[in-house]
């Protein structure tokens, strides 16, 4: 057995629903699962069939499962999708060994995914989760069957403006007045502020979509780790830049096996839309969507379009 592996009697431990408040949208249904030292919250939907393949969907920082439910739901004829809230995120509560970074996030998908049973699985990964599911992809490449990447965290010499913030997170001192600054702000204006970040159209959220995020939004404030969860996992991506060798980000795409869609927007401020012909590059078996009109979560702003393109994704390598 593995470091990763778990007794099945672990693995299944708690499938009963968990108790926070994280909206459950149409037809989602909600599951904790219980590994040492480990609870992750996650978000799914019934599989049509039960032959179809097993697929995993990773948000961003700050993000949740909920960033991933438009688009599970234009897939669930053709995978069993699952999101999963990062320890520390959405409703599952931090890690008991305080790990936020890029490895120990990647350690607890491995872990997922190994408990599971189920693999190989399809891995969707935006920003944070991009290069999370980058380094699954890349240390464990027997469980991953393809993989998606929205937006994908990976290092770049000159950073979009958007992202200083994010770095600056991770900086001694900076959280604490983040927290002092934003301490009077609405909910409604920390999602505003999100949306046109995040998004190269805010005007394309429905006015149901803004409702639902503002009281994500006021959950999430109250939480007594907010700030820990944000402020350490930034450090983490942070420390991930600076890795070279075999840990590197971009040395660790390219030992990638699996097929991989890439996914980029022209209008994100997070994650430069220049990188995507490097991406291309370095991910072996890629194939490359660009968005002119997207921002960082087109998976959320275009998921009628990423559903299509990775059904034509599929088509194409089942065909190959």
């Amino acid at each position: 057995m593995s470091s990763t592996e778990l007794p099945e009697s672990l693995a299944t431990a708690a499938m009963a629903p968990p108790t926070g408040a994280e909206r459950v949208g149409e037809g989602e249904e909600m599951r904790t699962v219980v590994l040492p030292g480990l609870t992750l919250n996650m978000r799914f939907r019934r599989a049509e069939s039960d032959g179809l393949p097993p697929a995993l969907f990773v948000h961003g920082l700050g993000g949740s499962s909920m960033n991933w439910s438009d688009l599970m739901s234009r897939l669930e004829d053709i995978v069993h999708g699952e999101a999963v809230d990062l320890p520390g995120f959405g409703d599952s509560p931090p890690p008991d060994d305080g790990d936020y970074s890029v490895t120990g996030h990647a350690r607890a998908v491995i872990r997922l995914l190994d408990a599971s049973g189920r693999s190989p699985a399809h891995l969707f990964g935006n920003s944070l989760g991009g290069a999370v599911a980058t380094r699954v992809a890349a240390v464990r490449p027997d469980l991953v069957r393809t993989l998606t990447l929205v937006s994908p965290a990976l290092p770049e010499l000159r950073p979009q403006r958007g992202a200083w913030p994010t770095a600056a997170l991770a900086l001694p001192g900076v959280a604490s007045f983040f927290s002092k600054v934003t301490g009077d702000w609405t909910p409604e204006q920390h999602v505003r502020g999100v949306l046109a970040l995040c998004y190269g159209d805010p005007g394309r959220v429905t006015e149901a979509g803004f409702r639902d995020a503002v009281r994500e939004m006021e959950r999430r404030l109250k939480l007594p780790y907010f700030w820990d969860a944000m402020v350490r996992s930034s450090r983490g991506l942070v420390n991930a830049y600076t890795l070279g060798g075999q840990h590197g980000l971009w040395r660790q795409a390219e030992r990638v096996l699996a097929p991989t869609l890439l996914v980029y927007g022209g209008r994100d401020q997070l994650v430069s839309y220049r990188m995507a012909r490097k991406a291309a590059a370095a991910f072996r078996d890629s194939r490359l969507l660009t968005l002119p009109d997207s921002g960082h979560v087109s998976m959320m702003e275009y998921p009628e379009v990423v559903a299509q393109a990775f059904r034509e994704f599929l088509d194409e390598r089942d065909g190959s």
